[in-house]
């Protein structure tokens, strides 16, 4: 179930290698194959054109990640996917970070009720 949603300006688009980025944090995630099934990751970025970052003066950028979950993992290993997956955020935007003013955030959302989904992708990988 592992949905993995990038939001992020399109004033980083040249500079942030979006591709690469999603490689590097399905990989992030695939640390942990005992809790995330690989034929149920499913990540993608978008691209964000109408925005308005603190006071809209200058030309801030942002990313932010959405990693949404099934239930019934636990909190330590819903720390230590979060803990993963955000460093491999903050390593691959090291550089831009260092360059202009970024934001980064990510959250992290657990689904508490049933989820309705068919997916036959993890035949694949049994």
């Amino acid at each position: 179930m592992p949905h993995l949603v990038f939001e992020y300006t399109d004033n980083i688009k040249e500079e942030s290698a979006i591709p690469s980025l999603l490689k590097k944090a399905n990989d992030a995630l695939l640390q942990h194959r005992d809790i995330i099934p690989i034929g149920g990751l499913r990540t993608r970025a978008i691209e964000l054109k109408d925005y308005c970052i603190a006071d809209g003066s200058e030309d801030d950028a942002f990313v932010h990640v959405i990693l949404k979950l099934g239930s019934g993992r636990s909190e330590e290993d819903i720390k230590k996917l979060g803990d993963d997956l955000f460093q491999a955020v903050q390593d691959h935007f090291a550089p831009l970070f260092e360059k202009r003013y970024l934001a980064l955030s990510m959250e992290i959302h657990e689904f508490t009720r049933p989820t309705y989904k068919k997916n036959n992708i993890h035949l694949r990988y049994k």
